[in-house]
């Protein structure tokens, strides 16, 4: 006659060491998966706000100077000199002349430091500027 129970059938048991790999590597793979994000640096500026302003579309690549509350010159987030900034301005200016230019500084920025980086892109012959300022539409 058959018997339905056997010996081995009750020492079926769930393999955990396999379980716990997969969840190790599914860790590991989302951990590298979000450190090869590019991250782009920038300076922690508290742009100023506008009353009116007009909202022009962003360039794919608009050369960035920035100013902070010291009224220190940056190229995108990395800190340069006055006469580095000219050279990158000149070389911009040569170039391509149309190329925009976008100006970013602190609220408590220096107005001579603002005046200093506007006189240079103006030097150079270059009219494509634009202040970057606070979108009054998200500070609410």
């Amino acid at each position: 006659m058959f018997d339905a129970t056997r010996e081995g059938d009750n020492d079926t048991e769930l393999q955990m060491a396999p379980l716990i790999d997969c969840v190790f590597l599914l860790l590991i793979f989302f951990l590298v998966a979000t450190t090869l994000k590019e991250q782009k640096l920038e300076l922690p500026l508290d742009l100023p706000d506008a009353v009116s302003a007009q909202i022009v579309p962003q360039d794919e690549s608009p050369f960035i100077v920035s100013i902070d509350k010291a009224g220190g010159l940056y190229l995108g987030a990395e800190p340069v000199t006055t006469d580095a900034l000219h050279r990158s301005v000149r070389q911009v200016a040569q170039e391509n002349p149309a190329r925009r230019i976008r100006i970013d500084f602190d609220k408590q920025t220096p107005a001579q430091a603002l005046v200093q980086v506007l006189d240079l892109v103006n030097f150079e012959g270059l009219e494509n500027v634009g202040i970057h300022i606070a979108d009054p539409r998200q500070r609410k």
